[in-house]
């Protein structure tokens, strides 16, 4: 049975939720993503929260209205998939799921597809599965956030079968179809209401010289026009609003219904009356219920087209997959999908072809372009022992290599997953909106009643019908769409951009705070410099060995060590075509260096203590060891036969964009501190190489994260950037981790935005892209309030026509949302210089 897989990140429960006295830990918790139906205004997303955080077991629940779906965290002790379904139908909501068509072959009899069906509807998050025997298919509707279809095909495979992905209706297909559902509406709304609108119109003094057809002014014909909008088209906002109101809430479709009601019915009401009542004129207001849902249905199609261009990048990111993939199988070349491939399987790529998994070249050499997911434009040289990235491109050579990583473990699923995260997550910023949503629609509610009994008692009295449009016109300015849309538009628009960048967000909250971010502190091995020590210097004492004789004893020697500097030395050598002496002997003393018999020769390479252990002067080096030192190399002395010999330097050079990055991180406002374990001397040679002014040296890994934690202490908000296991505790301790994805596993996993990019100018970048997007949040806000601030008295003193008011709600919302989709068309400062 699939299991959610826990995360170790997971949010602390809400304050007074059930859930908060068990208080489980972050490995028991586990995270469900559902796609969530019914949903119309922040309204809806603030009920489901609070009705989800309620129940027992569930540590924190997130909906994202843009996205239409929710991130739960739950105790699985406490607390099934399905009952949290349920409580969502219970709401008044429906939980959407995703559906699989499989290719089963290995079916003999009806036994077999019962068999497959029954263990496939035992799986968590699998809705229903059916299984047809004569045409060896089956049909599976799952929850993509619980299952996958790689999760579904092996549980095929483990009942003896074997299954192949045939057709897939995902999300996207759903998108399309409920576009065009809405399209469809929208176009039959507008045929109908037209002739009505035309009526009104045609009623103002200076529009008399319009020709109306009298037709159109008879009472019937525009009840005939008004009713299929008005309690067909409409019955979704209906729908809607009796959902709410089950559920103890108002929301959008709750102003709605009021408002377009209260005009057709009453409406209703006088074309009868002018029926019965001979010689009473009854002015119809069958134009603004049929007018408002048109203009509603227009708002949230240009809505849901803009808000499909804002999670384009994960669709795009989707889109990168290979399809198909070449194996080895009984020593043949076959092709199979992309998602039968499994661990181990020996692939072969060919130039121009995507790499279908993540693993490790076998044999091979090529280039490959790794710029969809790292954003990095120059292509990659592979070859044998090096990784390769699933759903990049082969560029130039054939490569044969062993999978690794499949399906959802791959490096460009777990960016999916990250950037996914990060999209339905909640920014603290949108609580302010939540709070405002959730009492907003009574409030409008109240202020309506309140417009209407004022005028038909006080202003106008006895004008029912000009009241009615008054408090019509209040409700309808009123809704709460753009508020709800103003946050998650913009997290969705800006880390859907950071991903393009090779920049991760693990969730809104992280993109928020790295606005705030004011000290940056770096760590230099890895980060700053390459991790890579190479070959720099030598020098070779002339009266003891020839320099070639020399330098063959020194690549032997070393290159029986396993130590990093040892390697960089001997491939350094290798470079300079220096045979390696043959060796008789070799010792490892840790701490200190190597010794080596060679032929006639002992040679010993190391540290000053190692030298002076075998008597060996060293006293008259110290001033050139310290030069080299201070240029930040690490030196290493030789003797032969217990004679001093010459000496050897390597050093971890400084990546090529370090000292810019740190430049721009600087211009920027931010304070830039190195952190180290190297020595100070070396530690400040590097410094000085890229421009950073204040030095931590000597810090051991486990006194890193309680450096960040002193700088904390001083009122700073801290970014600390790492990439190795030593720096994951220092990432987890800082306001915002940042890990270069060039690095380990346990620091990505610690660290709250990865940078897919080995330099730093993602640090400037993911700062930038956060500052544009809190700004962009501002704005929309800003707006959303303004909209209602501002339109609210207006429609309560008389002076907003009911269809108007439609208009600027219908606006309101579309021009949040088109606002969040510039953020898609930021460009980085090292792109335009």
């Amino acid at each position: 049975m699939t299991q959610h897989e826990p995360e170790s990140n997971t949010t602390t429960p809400a304050p007074g939720s059930p859930s908060e006295a068990a208080a489980p830990s972050s490995a028991e918790l586990q995270q469900l993503k559902l796609q969530i139906g019914g949903m119309t205004c922040a309204a809806c997303a603030t009920r489901i929260e609070k009705g989800l955080r309620r129940m027992d077991g569930v540590a924190e629940a997130n909906v994202n209205l843009a996205m239409e779906n929710a991130l739960v965290t739950y105790n699985p002790k406490q607390l099934q998939a399905d009952e949290i379904e349920q409580k969502i139908g219970k709401l008044g909501y429906s939980v959407l799921h995703e559906t699989v068509y499989l290719d089963i072959s290995g079916m003999t009899c009806a036994a077999c597809s019962a068999r497959i069906e029954k263990g496939l509807n035992r799986m968590k998050g699998i809705s229903e599965a059916q299984v047809n025997l004569m045409l060896e298919t089956a049909r599976v509707s799952f929850d993509a956030g619980a299952v996958s279809v790689q999760d579904i095909t092996d549980k095929v495979a483990r009942l003896g079968y074997k299954a192949t992905v045939q057709e897939q209706e995902g999300a996207e297909e759903r998108r399309h179809q409920l576009q065009h559902q809405r399209g469809l509406q929208l176009v039959i709304s507008l045929i109908l209401s037209l002739p009505l609108l035309w009526t009104m119109v045609a009623h103002f003094s200076f529009t008399s010289w319009i020709y109306m057809p009298h037709v159109l002014m008879i009472p019937w014909v525009q009840w005939l026009l008004a009713t299929p909008v008005q309690l067909v088209i409409g019955w979704q906002f209906y729908r809607g609003a009796y959902k709410a109101l089950r559920g103890g809430s108002a929301n959008m479709d709750v102003l709605v219904v009021l408002g377009t009601s209260a005009a057709y019915f009453y409406s209703v009401f006088l074309m009868i009356r002018e029926w019965i009542e001979p010689g009473f004129q009854a002015a119809l207001y069958f134009e603004v219920s049929s007018m408002l849902i048109t203009l509603i249905l227009l708002g949230k199609w240009l809505e849901h087209r803009a808000k499909s261009r804002s999670s384009s990048a994960i669709r795009s990111l989707m889109n990168l997959r290979a399809q198909h993939a070449l194996v080895e199988r009984d020593g043949q070349e076959v092709q199979i999908a992309a998602e039968e491939v499994r661990v181990g399987d020996i692939v072969i790529v060919k130039p121009g072809e995507k790499i279908p998994v993540d693993g490790i070249v076998l044999e091979g050499r090529s280039s490959v372009d790794e710029s969809m997911l790292t954003g990095e434009s120059l292509p990659v040289d592979k070859t044998n022992g090096d990784r390769v990235i699933g759903a990049t491109i082969n560029q130039n050579g054939r490569l044969r290599f062993r999978a690794e990583r499949i399906g959802k473990h791959t490096a460009l699923a777990q960016i999916i997953q990250v950037v996914e995260q990060a999209q339905v997550s909640k920014a603290p910023i949108q609580r302010m909106a939540d709070v405002i949503s959730g009492i907003f629609v009574p409030i409008v509610i109240g202020i309506a009643l309140l417009t209407f009994v004022i005028f038909y008692f006080g202003v106008e009295p006895g004008q029912f019908s000009g009241a009615l449009e008054k408090a019509i016109a209040v409700l309808v300015i009123a809704c709460p769409c753009a508020l709800g849309l103003a946050t998650p538009t913009s997290i969705m628009a800006g880390s859907g951009r950071a991903a393009e960048y090779g920049i991760l967000f693990k969730g809104g909250e992280h993109l928020e705070t790295a606005h705030r971010i004011d000290t940056v502190v770096l760590d230099k091995t890895g980060t700053i410099t390459r991790g890579e020590p190479i070959l720099t210097d030598w020098y070779a004492e002339p009266n003891v060995l020839p320099e070639a004789a020399w330098l063959a004893l020194v690549a032997g020697a070393e290159g029986a060590s396993e130590h990093p500097l040892a390697r960089a030395i001997v491939q350094g050598l290798q470079e300079q075509q220096v045979t390696p002496a043959p060796l008789q002997s070799f010792d490892n003393i840790p701490g200190k260096g190597i010794t080596a018999i060679s032929g006639q020769h002992t040679i010993r390479i190391g540290t000053r203590l190692l030298m002076q252990e075998a008597g060996i002067a060293t006293d008259t080096l110290e001033a050139a060891i310290q030069e080299l030192e201070q240029q930040g190399k690490t030196v290493m002395l030789t003797a032969v036969n217990d004679r001093y010999a010459g000496w050897i330097a390597v050093a971890d050079t400084v990546k090529d964009t370090s000292a810019r990055a740190i430049e721009r991180l600087q211009q920027m406002g931010l304070h830039v501190i190195m952190i180290t374990g190297d020595n100070e001397r070396t530690a400040q040679a590097i410094a000085a190489q890229t421009g950073i002014k204040q030095v931590l040296a000597g810090v051991l890994p486990e006194g890193k994260a309680a450096a960040i934690k002193h700088l904390q202490d001083e009122g700073r908000i801290v970014a600390m950037v790492g990439d190795g296991i030593n720096d994951a505790p220092a990432l987890a301790t800082a306001n915002t981790g940042i890990a270069i994805g060039t690095g380990t596993d346990v620091a990505m996993e610690a660290a709250d935005i990865t940078l897919m990019r080995g330099d730093l100018d993602g640090i400037a970048d993911a700062i930038m892209i956060s500052r544009r997007t809190i700004r962009n949040i501002r704005q929309n806000l800003f707006w959303a309030l303004a909209y209602n601030v501002i339109g609210i008295p207006i429609a309560a003193i008389g002076l907003l026509a009911p269809w108007l008011a439609g208009a600027a709600m219908a606006f309101s919302s579309v021009s949040v949302v088109l606002n969040s989709l510039r953020l898609q068309r930021i460009k980085l400062q090292r792109e335009q210089v």
